[in-house]
């Protein structure tokens, strides 16, 4: 029965390292905005150029990637009374910090009542 424990740490220990190494394997993503309120976003890409086209191919219209992520999160918000008209967008490492600053965008570039309108957290943001 001695040997059961150090061979169950090891086990777990190993599991561990396996499990760390797994959340870090995926940590690209990226958001695509376009008119109109159009977005695509992707997430837990192995890297970031696949992330890039995969938010791109996910987005309406003529679309750009406005942020690129790893492990952290994005916001997009809109003026709900026009969506073709004021936006902002913001990633930061956490989801709340993300989508005040975009809030505080759409506002600032004049809309008047900005809601997000999407949002994702890639790996551990």
């Amino acid at each position: 029965m001695t040997t059961f424990r150090p061979t169950m740490a090891l086990a777990l220990l190993a599991g561990g390292i396996l499990l760390a190494g797994i959340a870090t394997t995926h940590a690209a993503g990226a958001l695509a905005i376009g008119p109109c309120g159009a977005y695509g976003f992707a997430y837990d890409f192995t890297k970031e150029q696949a992330a890039r086209t995969a938010a791109l191919d996910k987005c309406t219209g003529d679309c750009k990637v406005v942020t690129a992520m790893n492990r952290n999160c994005a916001a997009l918000a809109i003026d709900g009374r026009n969506a073709c008209g004021a936006f902002g967008f913001a990633a930061a490492a956490r989801l709340g910090p993300a989508q005040n600053t975009a809030l505080r965008q759409c506002y600032r570039h004049g809309g008047k009542d900005c809601v997000i309108r999407a949002f994702v957290c890639d790996g551990k943001g």
